[in-house]
């Protein structure tokens, strides 16, 4: 249930997208009605009306759902915030330039953010933020393995983010919009999968049964 709440801000901004690309003077009514007051000089061009509505209405799911939380007194957790904020930057800088470079960039960002974070932690204040957050779970492995596996979350992070630039960038608006909502979460899902395979035999089953790995939110 949780994971299917934290992608809801992804899956909206999806289905919001080619909602709008099936109507696009629509869509651009809509936009102009709702976001002119926003963007910077007052203009929405009609071929970016879907993606500037579908980056607000990832941004009002995503603030919904932190304010929901707040009001539940439920622990949001760093991860969370920094998605949060990420996603208010970036998104609210793509409605106010009226300008897709920003959202395609967030993707990158916020994985570059998480393999220097990663990276500063473990080389310079000695903490492996994997071991960490798996350790919590009742994971134990030999210090040798936790490194090799902060290692390959840094070279995952850092990969997928120049991944998502190339997609973003040299490809169809439309092939990356799919990309950014399924490809990213896919590729971080075989990822964890493909080191749960290669982790099994360090694994005691007795003392890590349920164990879970980091958490990664949606892009």
């Amino acid at each position: 249930m949780k994971l299917l709440t934290d992608f809801l801000p992804v899956l909206l901004f999806f289905i919001t997208y080619f909602l709008g690309n099936a109507a696009p003077q629509k869509a651009h009514q809509i936009a102009t009605t709702l976001l002119s007051g926003l963007v910077r000089d007052g203009a929405i061009p009609v071929e970016l009306a879907s993606i500037l509505l579908a980056s607000a209405v990832a941004i009002v799911a995503i603030t919904v759902q932190i304010v929901f939380m707040l009001a539940r007194r439920q622990k949001i957790g760093a991860v969370q915030w920094v998605t949060f904020v990420i996603f208010l930057l970036f998104g609210g800088a793509t409605i106010y330039f009226h300008n897709d470079a920003f959202i395609k960039w967030k993707p990158t960002v916020l994985y570059w953010l998480f393999a220097v974070v990663l990276f500063v932690s473990s080389t310079f204040l000695k903490r492996n933020l994997i071991r960490v957050a798996m350790e919590a779970n009742g994971l134990r492995l030999p210090e040798a393995i936790w490194y090799r596996l902060n290692l390959s979350w840094i070279a995952f992070f850092a990969l997928t983010g120049l991944l998502n630039l190339y997609v973003a960038f040299h490809l169809s608006r439309n092939i990356w919009v799919s990309f950014k909502s399924f490809g990213l979460t896919g590729l971080t899902l075989i990822f964890v999968i493909g080191q749960s395979l290669l982790l099994a035999r360090h694994i005691d089953s007795e003392s890590t049964a349920g164990a879970k790995g980091p958490a990664v939110p949606p892009s």
